[in-house]
C-alpha cells in the first residue's frame, strides 16, 4: 500500500506543506499544477519554499494559496546554542521576507499570539515563546522616552484553549485585534509531522494564517485574514507525529530488511490494521519524544530569537538597554 493511501486510512493529517506536495507528487508521480518547489542549501539546514499559486493548486494540495517555507534543521534536537542562533538568523531572515510581501513596515505594530495549552508539554511551544521576546506596546505608551524612535509596538498574548477557557481563541484574537489594532498577527503553534526525522527539527513558517489543532483532529476556527481582518503570520514546528506514521514505517522497514516477507497490503487489509491498532483511543493516538521538555525549551528560544530579531531590528541596532533574551 502507498503511503499516502495508508495515512488517509489512518487519519494523519499533514501539517506541513513541505510534507503534503511530497506525498502529492509520490503519488502522482508528476509534478502539481499550481505549486512550485524551490530549495535553497545552508550549513545548518535546507529551506524549502513551497508557492501555491492558484485555486488549482490549492484543491490538489488541500491548503490555501500561498507561501509556505519550511527550514529542516536536525540540529535543532542537539544542545549547540551557537546552531540554534543560525538557525534563528534564517528563520528571521524568511519572516522579513513574509513582512516585505505584505507590506509591513518596520515601525508598523505587531500582536505575536502563542498557541496551545501550557499544561501539555508538546502543546505548550507557542505560551512557552511568549516568554522569549521583548514586546514594547505598553512601553511606548507609558515611557516613551526610554526608546529609540523608531521602536515598533509589539504585543504578545497566550489565549489557552478551548477547554480551559470556554472561549474559542478566534474570538479572543478578534476583540484584542478591534482594540489594540495590529498591523499584523504572528501565530506560533505545535504541529504535527508526517515524518519522524521532522519532529523537533523542522520550522514551517507561511502567510496563510492557521488552523489551530488541526494536526491532531482538534478542529478549532481558522486564525487568518479572512476571520481576524489582518494578514496572518504561522509559525509551527512538528512536537508530535501520528501512530499511524509509526505503524507505516515499521511496516516499510521490515518489508526491507526481510523482502522474502509477504506484507503487501490491500486497502481493507491496511484499514483493518490502522483501525485495530488505534482502536483504544479512538483511532487518534499521537506520540511525541520523551525529552520534549528539553526539547520545548530550546525551540521556544530559536522562534523567540528569530522574533526580536526581525521584529526590532531598531532597538538591536540602538544596543537598546532592555532585556532581548
Amino acid at each position: 500500500m502507498q503511503r499516502a493511501e495508508f495515512y488517509q486510512l489512518a487519519g494523519v493529517i499533514l501539517d506541513l506543506a513541505v510534507e503534503a506536495h511530497a506525498l502529492l507528487r509520490g503519488a502522482t508521480r508528476q509534478e502539481i499544477p499550481g505549486v512550485r518547489e524551490d530549495k535553497e542549501q545552508h550549513p545548518n539546514a535546507v529551506i524549502t519554499t513551497i508557492t501555491i499559486m492558484d485555486a488549482a493548486g490549492a484543491r490538489a494540495m488541500g491548503k490555501p494559496q500561498g507561501t509556505y517555507i519550511t527550514i529542516d534543521a536536525p540540529e535543532l534536537r542537539v544542545e549547540d546554542p551557537p546552531v540554534h542562533e543560525a538557525i534563528a538568523n534564517l528563520l528571521a531572515g524568511k519572516l522579513n521576507l513574509l513582512l516585505q510581501k505584505l507590506n509591513v513596515s518596520p515601525a508598523d505594530p505587531v500582536l505575536v499570539v502563542g498557541l496551545g495549552n501550557w499544561e501539555a508539554t508538546p502543546d505548550s511551544l507557542g505560551p512557552k515563546v511568549i516568554n522569549q521576546f521583548t514586546v514594547t506596546r505598553h512601553l511606548l505608551k507609558y515611557a516613551p522616552q526610554s526608546m529609540p524612535a523608531g521602536t515598533r509596538p509589539v504585543s504578545a498574548l497566550a489565549p489557552g484553549v478551548l477547554g480551559t477557557t470556554g472561549i474559542e481563541t478566534a474570538e479572543i484574537l478578534r476583540g484584542v485585534i478591534e482594540k489594540t489594532k495590529p498591523r499584523v498577527l504572528i501565530a506560533i503553534d505545535a504541529l504535527a509531522a508526517g515524518d519522524l526525522q521532522r519532529v523537533g527539527s523542522s520550522i514551517q513558517i507561511s502567510d496563510t494564517g492557521i488552523n489551530p489543532g488541526s494536526g491532531v483532529g482538534n478542529q478549532r476556527a481558522d486564525i487568518n485574514q479572512q476571520t481576524m481582518g489582518i494578514p496572518v503570520i504561522a509559525i509551527g514546528i512538528p512536537t508530535v507525529v501520528h501512530a499511524g506514521v509509526i505503524i507505516y514505517e515499521a511496516l516499510s522497514q521490515m518489508q526491507q530488511a526481510f523482502p522474502n516477507i509477504n506484507l503487501q497490503l490491500n486497502q481493507a487489509a491496511g484499514q483493518n490494521l490502522a483501525r485495530n491498532v488505534l482502536a483504544p483511543f479512538g483511532g487518534n493516538l499521537t506520540v511525541t519524544p520523551k525529552e520534549v521538555d528539553d526539547l520545548i525549551h530550546n525551540l521556544a528560544w530559536v522562534i523567540g530569537n528569530a522574533l526580536n530579531k526581525s521584529l526590532h531590528s531598531t532597538l538591536l541596532q540602538a544596543q537598546a538597554a532592555i532585556p532581548l533574551h
